[in-house]
């Protein structure tokens, strides 16, 4: 039920490793989650922390775990920073999807609902999220980010450690750069965030930024249906785990009642999983389940077929296209 595999392309090679749920019966379509680990963790402590294996065994879903390696990153943190990581078709993001697609193509092992594949990671495995879901709108139905950053919240490793603590850029203009970033496949991507108020590592700010870059994103995608603003979100909702922690949960809907975004701001919570075992490194048991809550929000965003108009080969999308594109260009010229 946890095997380990080797994706080889060539941009390099990279291990993952896969949990195939008890009683799964190949030919039977279930849905597929990725899930990215953080910085000086590993697969196997990210599947330890989250208990996202026993969900699966519950629920009946396969979960990848790639693994990032020390020759790459001396922490083993995937690098979201680098600008090669931050497009499609190159570097960790195309071969994070190309893992994706392997495991689609191997019929003998699995049977994938391409309906349901979606990618979720904390720190900087959730800032590797964010690019997925940028670069690769078409293969994840939606998007899970604990304790990450916006897209392109840092084009350098130097940067890292001050937009960590201060946030990044405008996220408005990270929501462009993000929606031209998905080319012709652009589309709205449903986005959960966890984010801990007492987060030293990845300040709060980020969490913030995270889900009003993706509001921007998604506001352009969606052809004009979806305009949310973050101050004021369509729900808000407090809780407490008993004898855990307090937190609150925002949403924010589109004119027809679907929900986009969902925003789990957790007091007291530091840079952990939020729900997480107890005694591993970067996990809160605490803290609002953030698997159980992450599986539900996916469950319920199941892949969205583009809206005739909302693609970019179409007319009105590539007028839109156009016009985002002016919009950035005479942003540029501002400054």
């Amino acid at each position: 039920m946890w095997q380990q595999y080797l994706y080889e392309d060539p941009a390099g090679s990279l291990p993952y490793f896969v949990y195939t749920p008890e009683n799964y019966q190949i030919g039977t379509a279930v849905p597929l989650i990725v899930l990215l680990h953080g910085c000086t963790q590993t697969a196997v402590d990210l599947a330890a922390s989250t208990q996202m294996n026993s969900l699966a065994d519950q629920h009946q879903f396969i979960v990848v775990y790639p693994q990032q390696l020390k020759a790459n990153n001396r922490y083993i943190c995937w690098n979201w920073y680098e600008p090669a990581n931050q497009s499609r078709s190159s570097g960790e993001p195309a071969m994070i999807a190309g893992i994706v697609q392997a495991m689609k193509q191997n019929s003998t092992r699995w049977t994938i609902d391409e309906h349901r594949v979606y990618v979720a990671g904390i720190s900087a495995g959730g800032a590797m999220s964010v690019i997925l879901g940028a670069t690769y709108p078409d293969i994840f139905a939606a998007i899970g980010v604990h304790s990450g950053l916006e897209y392109r919240a840092a084009i350098a490793l130097k940067s890292v450690l001050k937009v960590s603590q201060r946030g990044g850029p405008d996220p408005v203009q990270q929501g462009l750069l993000a929606y031209n970033a998905m080319g012709d496949f652009a589309r709205v991507v449903p986005t959960i965030v966890f984010q801990g108020v007492n987060d030293y590592i990845v300040n709060s700010v980020n969490g913030d930024q995270v889900i009003q870059q993706w509001m921007r994103t998604d506001a352009l995608a969606s052809n004009g249906t979806y305009d949310a603003t973050f101050s004021s979100p369509s729900t808000a909702t407090n809780g407490k785990v008993p004898g855990g922690r307090v937190y609150t949960v925002y949403t924010w809907n589109d004119g027809n009642g679907n929900e986009f975004q969902e925003y789990w701001k957790v007091n007291g919570l530091g840079h952990a999983w939020s729900g997480g075992s107890r005694g591993i490194a970067y996990s809160d048991p605490q803290g609002p389940d953030a698997s159980l809550a992450m599986y539900t929000f996916f469950m319920n965003h199941p892949m969205q077929v583009v809206a005739v108009g909302g693609h970019r080969d179409s007319f009105w999308g590539r007028l839109r296209h156009k016009f985002s594109e002016g919009l950035e260009f005479n942003s540029c010229a501002k400054k």
